[in-house]
């Protein structure tokens, strides 16, 4: 409510600036203004194309992780699932320390081992800054799907299961026309907190940018909106940007529960 009242007026100088800050009302003016900016309308298509990778190799990495776990072939499932999730636990600093060591050549272990065996890799580089964002947010997020998935899979009926098996079903069949399809909610909850999640990104291009200049201070809508409030000081336009972004997350969040839905009775 505040954003949104926020997001009607606009404050200029009056005057030489002498005469203080005057807060004006200005209607739908910063709306216009916000998407009339190439700058913010950029923003979504780089978050569009950060989505098209992520979502996928998360939920399936996530999902093929739980049905590891979950078969008959694995050992120690208590250990495994802890240690997929431990990722998560990680202070989000630590973790920023972390990937701008593996990160940075001259430092990175990863990168010297890419060299020695004849190749070569910039992480920071306009074609591979994606992927190294992708990676990051993959690292702290696939333990915390991996669990919710185990858990979903551990109320699959035992006694299914062992029908498909005594009629012939092999483990890759089993877990993708048994298992996953018993789990579907689980898995339309898991993408649409993660599609919510990734238009929200923040964290990992905010740490690339640091390094690679490619992708300034505006790459995501999460980032423009900080240096709107916090670097040109304009609160109303930042504000609209805002609610702007949380009516995308709401269209998205509808359309991706829709499509579980009807995933989910078919």
């Amino acid at each position: 409510m505040y954003a949104g009242w926020t997001s009607l007026f606009r404050e200029r100088s009056s005057g030489l600036g002498f005469g203080g800050v005057e807060r004006t009302f200005a209607g739908a003016a910063n709306y216009t203004a916000v998407l009339g900016d190439p700058v913010f309308r950029s923003s979504f298509l780089h978050v569009g194309a950060y989505c098209l990778v992520y979502v996928p190799v998360m939920i399936g990495g996530a999902l093929g992780l739980a049905l590891l776990v979950d078969s008959a072939y694995a050992r120690a499932t208590r250990f495994f699932p802890l240690a997929f999730f431990l990722p998560h636990a990680v202070p989000g600093l630590i973790a920023a320390i972390i990937w701008i060591y593996l990160y940075t050549p001259g430092l990175s272990p990863v990168i010297d081992w890419i060299e020695a065996a004849g190749g070569s890799w910039n992480f920071f580089s306009p074609g591979n800054s994606l992927a190294s964002m992708v990676n990051i947010a993959v690292w702290q997020w696939i333990g915390y799907n991996t669990v919710i998935f185990f858990a979903a899979l551990q109320a699959v009926p035992r006694e299914v299961i062992e029908a498909a098996t005594v009629d012939g079903a092999g483990a890759w069949r089993i877990a993708l026309r048994v298992k996953v399809p018993v789990i579907r909610s689980s898995v339309v909850m898991t993408v649409l907190f993660t599609c919510v999640g990734a238009v929200q990104l923040f964290t990992e291009p905010q740490l690339l940018s640091t390094r690679a200049q490619a992708l300034g201070n505006d790459w995501s809508p999460t980032m423009y909106i900080v240096s709107k409030a916090f670097v040109d000081q304009d609160h109303a336009g930042a504000a609209a940007a805002s609610l702007l972004l949380a009516l995308v997350a709401g269209a998205l969040s509808f359309v991706v529960t829709r499509t579980g839905k009807r995933w989910q009775e078919s």
